[in-house]
């Protein structure tokens, strides 16, 4: 239902999106959902560890920043305070379980390997190395796993970065090398931000869906 938008829609910024909803085109706020599900299960996962929890707070985060949007001033950029929305029902979720969850073994589609050109034995070269860094990532410790998350996988500058964690750009630099040393000891320098931790095309469309029928109820 919310899965396709015009070329027009797509190509809106943040802020033009954000005052024609305000405006009553409700509908445009699944323009928002869809550009931001990948950078929100990131960090999500960088903090959580859990795909159901990380699904979870990604709706509420949704309609917590869909409920405060008139209150938006633009005092920071759109991505910014969703993200800091984000991190904060990941928090609030954390607080109230008081510790983390364990790691799951595995997480669905994300080793799945789709191009033709490869043979079997380069895929499953490639999902084992995929999947030997996902886990290395995940094992960090979640201060330094989140700000590599947002820094090297979301492409997130210091000063945003900082802006979402409310640290120190010191500290920002300092747990961005901490984590790339830990990632170095384990696997050596073979992160790629395009696949690792990705929320594919049919979770993304489930995600618009659940909170669009949130926020029309």
């Amino acid at each position: 239902m919310y899965h396709q938008h015009s070329v027009e829609a797509t190509a809106l910024t943040d802020g033009e999106v954000i005052n024609r909803v305000l405006r009553g085109e409700k509908e445009l706020y699944a323009v928002l959902v869809r550009r931001y599900n990948q950078r929100l299960y990131r960090v999500g996962m960088a903090i959580l560890n859990d795909d159901n929890d990380v699904e979870d707070a990604m709706q509420v985060a949704y309609v917590n920043a869909w409920e405060s949007l008139a209150k938006f001033k633009f005092k920071s950029s759109f991505s910014t305070w969703l993200t800091r929305i984000m991190i904060n029902e990941c928090l609030l979720k954390i607080k109230k379980r008081k510790y983390f969850l364990e790691m799951k073994e595995e997480i669905s589609d994300h080793y799945q390997q789709n191009s033709s050109g490869q043979n079997a034995g380069s895929k499953l070269v490639n999902a084992e190395l995929k999947k030997a860094l996902e886990q290395a990532i995940r094992n960090l410790p979640e201060k330094y796993r989140t700000v590599f998350i947002l820094r090297e996988l979301e492409s997130m500058s210091v000063a945003e970065t900082k802006d979402c964690l409310a640290i120190s750009e010191i500290n920002v630099k300092v747990r961005l090398n901490r984590a790339k040393s830990m990632l170095r000891n384990s696997l050596g320098d073979l992160y790629r931000s395009a696949d690792i931790l990705e929320f594919h095309l049919s979770r993304c469309d489930r995600m618009i869906d659940q909170v669009m029928r949130r926020i029309a109820s």
